[in-house]
């Protein structure tokens, strides 16, 4: 990283700050010209993070999108009323719930999962096998610092 000067570091923090606000302002865009104007960004990333295909408990979910079990519940509960979400008592132990979608929840995760896909490929296009691979490893580092930024943030809650 020594040959970064700070004059690229600032734009590329800019880059993904008005990436980050881009997407966000989009799909938010979208939801309002479709059938889904009932529901937040949030909460189809919620949607998204409950998924078709497991049936995750409520504290997987959480700590999945960083929330605390107690904010995604009220998430939950919203969504659940607005028919996205459905709660399953566990087979294996009736004390624990988990989480499924309606066909309408299933409706908007694919349509999120799709919007992502295009993105994620426009994102990519023109860009060879290596390229692909700087980003891969660079994305992978803006996770890592998020994920010990949180854990900190979280260290500093509970002092």
């Amino acid at each position: 990283m020594s040959d970064l000067n700070d004059s690229k570091i600032k734009k590329i923090s800019a880059l993904l700050i008005e990436s980050y606000n881009g997407i966000m302002q989009v799909e938010e865009k979208y939801l309002k010209r479709t059938q889904f104007r009932d529901i937040t960004v949030k909460e189809v990333h919620a949607i998204d993070a409950i998924t078709m295909y497991d049936h995750k408990t409520t504290t997987a979910v959480a700590r999945q999108l960083r929330l605390s079990p107690g904010t995604l519940t009220a998430s939950v509960d919203k969504l659940v009323r607005k028919g996205y979400v459905i709660r399953l008592q566990s087979a294996d132990d009736q004390r624990v719930i988990r989480l499924g979608l309606t066909r309408r929840g299933r409706l908007i995760y694919r349509a999120h999962q799709s919007f992502h896909r295009q993105m994620t490929e426009s994102f990519l296009s023109d860009m060879d096998a290596d390229q692909v691979d700087i980003i891969e490893h660079s994305m992978l580092n803006l996770q890592t610092f998020l994920q010990i930024a949180d854990e900190e943030g979280q260290a500093d809650e509970d002092n």
